[in-house]
């Protein structure tokens, strides 16, 4: 499915704009702070149904209004369908309606019956620099992004443990604490594992592409299980310092670059260059999972990340993205030449 057209009202610095899309790849072109993020969000938004940048999601909303509307018309072979979004503010409150064909959906229907997209902006370059948070961030987002449960274990095993961790804040005779974390420690297990079981089939699958630009990579999956054994080894000192210890909240994973018969840490020993590769790897294998597993193309969206790569990498992810549609932002006009592919310039 192709998306041809994007109508905006009231959405970020678009107060009613639209935009029409090539079919492989759609070059935005302005100086900083004329939008080219903000199209891009946009699209983004309509097909995963949030932000990307927002602190609160009224802030998607165009200053001084009270709602927003974002539509699209997509493609597919003889067919066309129109999505669309509409987010209001009331009270301090934003709530969204989803739409295709003009017949509302849920939220789970809406985006059963969308396809995917795939973000790459400097940002994530976090993901590979940056704390363990960043990792477990982007696991999060993306395995939310194809399973719609995920969110909701995630979010239930979150609550848990604060609540299993008020009760080592508070309880401190050991019968007592034993017996009032029992049914907590149940539910963790059961919800951490079906967060453990997902990050590992998704790492998994990456370690089965592991080679770009003629580089190999894997990635490690450094977990923390949340297990009745582990419980009994961490009680005494969770009791000291009245917090749970263990379980994937405290989960992370290191990639690694092939040096002959040798594997070397990116993350600590990899340099500039070699990290953004690594990145790029990863959102590879994005887009790789969404195609085996959903038999679609996902779209690919691109935010300003050619002004940190030289010529040589700039021609690279042309290469490799000439099979999916594409919207891409950059502030170098010259990106139009050594671009390859069928194309189309927006010009804000």
């Amino acid at each position: 499915m192709i998306l041809k057209q994007i109508y905006f009202k009231n959405f970020r610095s678009f107060k009613k704009d639209s935009f029409s899309f090539n079919p492989f790849l759609t070059l935005v072109i302005s100086e900083n702070t004329r939008g080219k993020t903000n199209l891009i969000e946009g699209v983004y938004f309509l097909i995963m149904g949030t932000g990307f940048r927002e602190e609160k999601e009224e802030e998607l909303i165009h200053f001084a209004n009270q709602d927003c509307l974002v539509e699209g018309v997509f493609q597919s072979k003889d067919s066309h369908f129109k999505y669309g979004i509409i987010l209001v503010k009331k009270n301090n409150q934003t709530s969204k309606k989803f739409y295709l064909n003009n017949v509302e959906k849920t939220f789970t229907q809406y985006k059963n019956e969308q396809i995917k997209a795939v973000l790459f902006n400097p940002e994530q370059i976090n993901i590979i620099i940056g704390q363990p948070t960043n990792r477990r961030d982007y696991l999060n987002k993306v395995i939310s992004a194809f399973d719609l449960d995920y969110k909701k274990h995630l979010v239930n095993f979150e609550n848990a443990l604060k609540k299993r961790n008020k009760i080592l804040e508070k309880t401190y005779q050991v019968e007592k604490l034993e017996e009032e974390l029992f049914f907590w420690n149940k539910y963790l297990e059961k919800e951490g594992n079906y967060l453990t079981n997902k990050r590992k089939s998704y790492l998994d699958f990456l370690n089965r592409y592991q080679e770009v630009d003629a580089k190999t990579f894997k990635v490690e999956y450094l977990k923390n299980e949340f297990t009745q054994q582990r419980l009994k080894e961490s009680l005494s000192l969770e009791r000291k310092i009245r917090r749970t210890l263990i379980g994937p909240q405290k989960d992370d994973f290191q990639l690694f670059l092939k040096e002959k018969d040798s594997w070397r840490n990116i993350h600590r020993f990899g340099s500039r260059s070699e990290q953004r590769l690594a990145l790029v790897w990863l959102k590879l294998g994005e887009l790789k999972f969404y195609e085996d597993n959903f038999q679609i193309k996902p779209l690919l969206l691109l935010d300003d990340i050619f002004s940190e790569l030289d010529k040589k990498n700039q021609q690279l992810i042309f290469s490799l993205i000439k099979k999916y549609q594409t919207v891409a932002t950059s502030t170098e006009i010259n990106l139009v030449d050594l671009a390859e592919i069928p194309k189309s310039l927006i010009v804000l």
